[in-house]
């Protein structure tokens, strides 16, 4: 996957935070109850059907514990999986086997949770041309493990945060006077600073669209809490100008007769502030 945000140096800084917050000074119960060179081995069982996702930031976790660590995967990620599965093995470091475990639960709970959901929304509009997108309704400082499972699942990450992609929404256009002057003065922004991004810009009806027609100079056209029968008219009127997005409220319910208008893309933030993490547990054996 060729996902920028997914550096070694990010996915690291990650962990440590994480550790960072569940350890500070030590994990007392393990220090204390486990002697230095205790060994054991754990499996991870699966307690839901869906999609398996976080399965490579897992062994990353392991491995930034202790290296010693020794893991046998039985699933990859994006892998279907069903109730009563063993996802992997690990076994090394009784103390390092339990340090990790919270952290690698947590990440592959709501990592398998986003991919299942994504995966389940993919379906439904299968065979259109849209592609299904996420948004910024991340959990703080989970961002990086929540859109790394949306790809998982099939989908694809919209800008990662507010600096690699312009999207002019309504907000932006209200305080810059119009749909025109939130165009024209980003561009003028974006020359100064000799910034290369592109621009999205939010619409609320077929007049503003008129407005973002007349001006150009944008790469998408967010089309917000259309009905159907206007995002196909807003389509007709772009004619393959630029890129098309469909955003706002769209649910199991109304996601396919949005795909069939034609558009390029759909939004939907659900995939990652409305989940259900998908149960597993680690398990000595």
């Amino acid at each position: 996957m060729n996902l920028p945000y997914l550096t070694t140096k990010n996915i690291n800084a990650f962990i440590k935070a994480a550790f960072a917050e569940d350890i500070g000074d030590g994990d007392h119960s393990s220090l204390g109850s486990i002697p230095e060179d205790a060994k054991s081995k754990a499996h991870l069982i699966l307690k839901g059907d869906g999609i398996i996702a976080g399965l490579e930031l897992a062994e990353k976790i392991f491995h930034y514990v202790d290296e010693s660590l020794v893991l046998d995967f039985h699933k990859k990620d994006g892998d279907p999986i069903e109730h009563g599965e063993i996802a992997f093995s690990v076994e090394g470091s009784s103390r390092s086997i339990l340090s990790s475990e919270r952290l690698v639960l947590n990440c592959l709970q709501r990592m398998s949770a986003i991919a299942t959901y994504t995966f389940h929304m993919n379906q439904l509009i299968k065979g259109s041309k849209a592609r299904l997108l996420d948004t910024r309704k991340t959990t703080p400082l989970f961002r990086l493990a929540e859109k790394w499972a949306v790809v998982i699942g099939g989908g694809v990450n919209h800008r990662f945060g507010l600096y690699d992609m312009v999207m002019l929404k309504d907000n932006h256009i209200d305080f810059a006077g119009g749909v025109k002057n939130a165009i024209n003065q980003t561009v003028a922004y974006l020359a100064k600073n000799n910034l290369n991004l592109n621009i999205e810009i939010e619409v609320r009806s077929l007049r503003e669209l008129e407005d973002v027609l007349e001006v150009g100079r944008v790469h998408r056209v967010m089309l917000d809490n259309m009905l159907p029968s206007d995002i196909k008219q807003a389509i007709r009127m772009i004619g393959g100008r630029f890129e098309t997005e469909a955003s706002g409220g769209i649910t199991e319910k109304t996601i396919a007769e949005i795909a069939e208008t034609g558009v390029d893309f759909i939004s939907v933030g659900a995939l990652t502030h409305s989940y259900k993490s998908l149960d597993m547990s680690l398990k000595a054996i």
